[in-house]
């Protein structure tokens, strides 16, 4: 079973910058897309930002113009710039194939005011 594991969160205060990074532990093949999540506190999981296998991106309203998603041949990456408390959470990456869904861990970013 592969598996999927975040690094790079920790705490911030408000305006820095924090670089999510996301590896897997074997190859997924047909791999249609991949995605950033976030869960605060008493909330349920959100979509933070995808990209699909031919690089089509989409942001939640929340975060555009602050993050970027991106890739390379072995890794996902979320850039998160001009953070907010708000953007508090743990961060999953999950990826999507046409047959199965893979999630992280999770990992925790918390943003000081």
């Amino acid at each position: 079973q592969v598996q999927l594991v975040e690094s790079g969160g920790g705490l911030v205060q408000a305006g820095g910058s924090l670089r999510l990074s996301c590896a897997t532990s074997g190859p997924i093949f047909s791999l249609n897309a991949m995605g950033w999540y976030r869960q605060a506190p008493g909330k349920q999981r959100d979509m933070v930002a995808t990209i699909s296998v031919g690089g089509i991106t989409n942001y939640a309203d929340s975060v555009k113009g602050r993050f970027t998603i991106s890739r390379d041949n072995t890794k996902l990456y979320l850039q998160m710039n001009s953070l907010k408390p708000e953007d508090t959470a743990v961060y999953y990456c999950k990826y999507s194939t046409y047959r199965s869904v893979y999630w992280g861990q999770g990992t925790q970013v918390t943003v000081s005011s």
